[in-house]
């Protein structure tokens, strides 16, 4: 038996290796005719050579979990970095620093350019996600020529460290850039991720003026909000009893929480990704994906510890309490922290398939703190929101494609968002390839901003407010159960807890075990590297289209849908036993809640004080109606024919560079944006003495400075397309009133060349001659406007094609 044995193992070796004995096929052939032997074999050596290849990379990812725990500092950015401001000097101690990223070699920073600043999230895992990789929102930055800033944090938090002490540092981190950078009058561009979006948010509503525009990515705001049959985090605090569960988790760690819940709590959203996908994702790839497995889980396994007054005020009065995104949080010191003080533009980048920060929780506090767009336009700010189809919650601020898109196109297109209007605004990036005016794209997507109202945002936000009544009722039920707690068992416990305890109860994590378990401090992995060196030398793969490895990955298959089959039945079942249980009405009625008489979603009403503010700015703005130059009348009508905003998309907005640097070259970007809302508000004040005082405005300017300014609003206006009927009549009412200010001599000529182009016009059909006329006091003008030298004539319904052939002004030729 031993020699057949062998004869076999040697003839299947030959028939799966790379050798082949004269003969052999026909023999395999004889004693395998389908082949199934051979399979079987070849699969069954693959399997146990990649079984030891993931093991030994399982040994890897615990050596690397135990000496990243070990350094002073653990973080994983992909980027040089220098210390510029320790949060442990400050007058409120916290352990977050300002770090100075340092370019690649080959990258030039310009410091004339807009500093950019990017704050690490904090919620379980270390620093340095922002930064991960080249493809990231700091690489995106400095590929730009930024200057970019890094605010990342420590494992261990300082003692009496609180959320507020946290927001002040991040505010004096931000003087410090703006110090740095005196040669540029722009405020920082900020980003925040998850945690730190609601963070900085914060932040930028106690201290408005250090803040420049601020992307919030994958941060909840608005945390009652969700849809049905989606966004089960919401339920954690009801399904718990309320913040009680924070309480003691904290105690047991005797005064300092354990991050590693907080990922424990992510990992449980996706059971079949934790449990099986991810794993075996690499076992399935285990020769391409060890490097991208393990570069990723030094991040997520580098759990750090948050202090328990800032994890309690985080649950208490954001989870729970809904605080934040109805201006009802007050600091130590009285100032109300209310999102209408934020000055800056805000862009909102969620995604439908993240499950941490669904959509609803990421734009909801915009219907939290407004009734309408016309309330958000009263408060003079711009909120602009992008909504992914497809990534996770980590996919928003980790994956390449992402930044290689989004982020890009964000941060290229900062200094234009800057410029937009108070309003609501939602973006839509599209191939560059797809679109007209090619010369006009600077970059491989074209970024759009397209008006929107609350009945287009309540499509995302799906507010229930039947739901505010039940979240309300786990809040005040969570402040019975801590107050409980507190008076009970929180003495006993906190007498029996030493700091050793706490450190082995951390320790002794199911998570954290997991990766010392598999390291070489446990004496059964020493042979596991000289196996895989050994099968790394002579590596036996098997195709796809093996009959035992399609096998495997159908029953890979068959187990993830099972789990997410278990999954969506947990989920399901969760939810209903949330909504019966706090929906009920005498669970209601003794806590205080059950009537009608209860405003259970506060939406804070204008106060009185900012009415005041807004009744002087009126009267301010009503005496610079008929006061100005060109640049305000130039403005004013950009502003009026777009119907409110002063572009439709990035071309736009290069246009209006272009017609500014010649308009007056030496106008700050600063000074521009004042400009654009300026002339916004005084339309929306009062547009008909607005319109009437645009000849006043052009008052002595000549008939080519006329025609070029004209042309300039034809060229911004064909850069998106043909114009609606509607701002195409706007326009023609434009040109009449800019006629009105030419010299009495030009306006002569002109209105007698406008007769013959009316005549030919009645002879030579064309699409201008069916263009509205706009029913104004003054004479009705063509849609073709003619100059001395009849080149800046043009259709003002021209496409991008034709008005590129007109692109010069006066002053160019």
């Amino acid at each position: 038996m031993f020699p057949a044995s062998a004869f076999a193992g040697e003839w299947l070796e030959q028939q799966n290796g790379s050798t082949s004995a004269p003969g052999s096929e026909a023999l395999a052939s004889f004693f395998d005719p389908f082949g199934v032997g051979r399979a079987a074999f070849g699969y069954w050596r693959d399997s146990v050579e990649r079984s030891v290849l993931y093991w030994d990379v399982m040994r890897e990812r615990g050596n690397q979990y135990l000496e990243h725990m070990e350094q002073t500092k653990p973080n994983v950015l992909g980027f040089n970095t220098e210390v510029l401001v320790d949060g442990r000097t400050l007058p409120r101690p916290t352990n977050y620093e300002l770090l100075r990223v340092l370019p690649h070699e080959g990258t030039e920073i310009d410091l004339q350019k807009r500093p950019f600043v990017v704050v690490d999230p904090r919620a379980g895992h270390g620093p340095g996600i922002g930064g991960f990789k080249p493809d990231s929102e700091l690489g995106v930055a400095l590929k730009a020529g930024h200057p970019c800033y890094f605010i990342g944090f420590l494992p261990f938090p300082e003692p009496g460290q609180t959320v507020e002490d946290v927001v002040e540092s991040e505010i004096a981190f931000l003087r410090h850039v703006i110090e740095l950078h005196p040669e540029t009058t722009e405020k920082p561009m900020v980003v925040g991720n998850c945690q730190a979006g609601w963070q900085l948010m914060m932040g930028a509503a106690l201290e408005p003026e250090v803040f420049g525009p601020i992307l919030i990515a994958g941060a909840p705001l608005s945390y009652w909000a969700g849809e049905h049959g989606k966004a089960p985090m919401r339920y954690t605090g009801g399904m718990t009893g309320g913040s009680w569960v924070t309480a003691l988790t904290t105690d047991i760690g005797n005064g300092l929480f354990d991050g590693a819940w907080l990922v424990q709590n992510f990992e449980r959203l996706n059971p079949a990704n934790t449990y099986w996908k991810k794993q075996y994702h690499l076992y399935d790839n285990i020769d391409t994906e060890a490097g991208r497995y393990l570069e990723f889980e030094r991040w997520w396994g580098g759990h750090v510890v948050l202090g328990g007054e800032e994890i309690q005020y985080i649950v208490d009065n954001l989870f729970i309490g809904n605080r934040l995104s109805t201006a009802q949080l007050v600091t130590s010191d009285g100032r109300r922290i209310d999102l209408r003080n934020v000055r800056s533009p805000v862009v909102v980048f969620c995604s439908r398939g993240d499950d941490i920060t669904p959509p609803p929780q990421a734009l909801g506090w915009i219907r939290d703190l407004y009734e309408d767009v016309d309330d958000i336009i009263a408060h003079d700010q711009t909120i602009v929101y992008c909504q992914h189809d497809t990534t996770g919650h980590l996919g928003i601020f980790v994956s390449g494609s992402v930044s290689r898109k989004e982020h890009t196109e964000f941060t290229a297109n900062m200094d234009y968002i800057d410029v937009l209007p108070p309003g609501l605004y939602e973006t839509a990036i599209t191939p560059a390839e797809e679109g007209e005016d090619p010369e006009l794209y600077e970059r491989d997507y074209l970024l759009e901003f397209m008006s929107r109202d609350f009945t287009e945002l309540d499509s995302a936000v799906k507010h229930k407010p039947e739901d505010d009544r039940r979240f309300a009722t786990v809040a005040r039920i969570s402040e019975i159960n801590l107050g409980m707690y507190r008076l009970f068992i929180q003495p006993w416990l906190k007498a029996t807890m030493t700091p050793e305890a706490a450190r082995l109860i951390r320790r002794m994590h199911p998570i954290r075990l997991g990766y010392k378990l598999l390291s070489d401090r446990n004496p059964l992995s020493v042979p596991l590297p000289v196996m895989a060196d050994a099968v790394r030398k002579n590596r036996h793969p098997v195709s796809q289209d093996n009959l035992f490895k399609a096998f495997e990955n159908m029953g890979s298959d068959q187990l993830v849908a099972s789990l997410n089959a278990m999954r969506d039945l947990r989920d399901s079942s969760t939810e209903k036993m949330f909504m019966d249980i706090y929906g009920q009405p005498l669970l209601q009625a003794a806590v205080g809640l059950y009537g009608d008489a209860h405003v259970h979603r506060r939406r804070p009403g204008a106060e009185p004080e900012h009415r005041r503010f807004v009744e002087q700015r009126q009267e301010a703005l009503r005496e610079k109606i008929a006061h100005g130059s060109a640049h305000e009348a130039v403005m004013r009508s950009l502003i009026y024919v777009m119907g409110g905003a002063p572009a439709t998309d990035e071309r736009n907005f290069k246009r209006l560079r272009a017609s500014r640097a010649e308009l007056e070259p030496g106008i700050e970007l600063s000074e521009f944006k004042r400009l654009v809302r300026e002339q916004f508000f005084i339309l929306k004040l009062d547009r008909e003495a607005a319109l009437s005082s645009l000849p006043n405005l052009l008052a002595g300017k000549s008939n080519d400075d006329i025609d070029g300014y004209i042309s300039h609003l034809e060229h911004v206006f064909a850069a998106s397309g043909e114009l609606s009927e509607h701002a195409a009549e706007r326009f023609a009412q434009i040109k009449a009133l800019f006629n009105k200010a030419r010299p009495r001599k030009a306006e002569a000529i002109a209105k007698s060349k406008d007769a013959k182009e009316e005549a030919t016009a009645a002879t030579t059909p064309s699409p201008a001659a069916e263009e509205p006329t706009p029913a104004a006091e003054e004479p009705k003008p063509t849609p073709a406007n003619t100059s001395k030298s009849g080149s800046e004539s043009s259709k003002s319904t021209t496409k991008p094609k034709r008005a590129a052939e007109r692109r010069k002004t006066p002053r160019d030729r």
